[in-house]
């Protein structure tokens, strides 16, 4: 099943801090509770293109997905883009600006569900998971901003 994401988050912090907790998504674990673990599969090189890291997450729903993202393109204080494979397929990015002293965060997340049981009973469970996922990104953007000391101003979800 296809499902497209986006998730805008709008904090009173600087683009470098923000910018810096999202790429260091090893240390997610510490501060954004959905994350269960975070492991380094290959570091890939010097910029991290070809990284891949697995990555394991709960919500609100009693299951959990695991899978790992390639990272394909990085644009240093701008955005990271990578490839899902495992319990999701499809692509992510995340980008960054700024407006005065407001970073905002816009994530875009394109993956199509692999559990058998999550494609089997799509149309009954499709609101469920949209639910779970914004509500797993909620709680990425208070968590993100309580890690800042910053003020969280908006979280949309389009």
């Amino acid at each position: 099943m296809k499902y497209r994401f986006v998730t805008i988050w709008q904090i009173e912090a600087p683009l470098e801090d923000v910018c810096k907790a999202i790429s260091h998504s090893l240390s997610w674990p510490l501060w954004w509770h959905n994350v269960e673990s975070v492991v380094e599969l290959s570091p890939g090189n010097l910029q991290g293109i070809g990284s891949i890291r697995r990555y394991t997450w709960r919500g609100r729903l009693p299951y959990r997905l695991t899978f790992d993202i390639r990272v394909i393109h990085i644009v240093p204080l701008a955005s990271i883009e990578g490839v899902a494979s495992g319990d999701v397929e499809g692509k992510g990015c995340w980008s960054f600006t700024v407006e005065g002293s407001i970073t905002i965060v816009h994530y875009e997340w394109n993956v199509d569900t692999t559990p058998i049981w999550m494609n089997l009973f799509s149309s009954l469970l499709r609101p469920l998971i949209e639910w779970n996922h914004n509500a797993v990104m909620q709680q990425g953007g208070k968590a993100l901003a309580h890690l800042l000391n910053a003020r969280l101003l908006v979280v949309a979800q389009p």
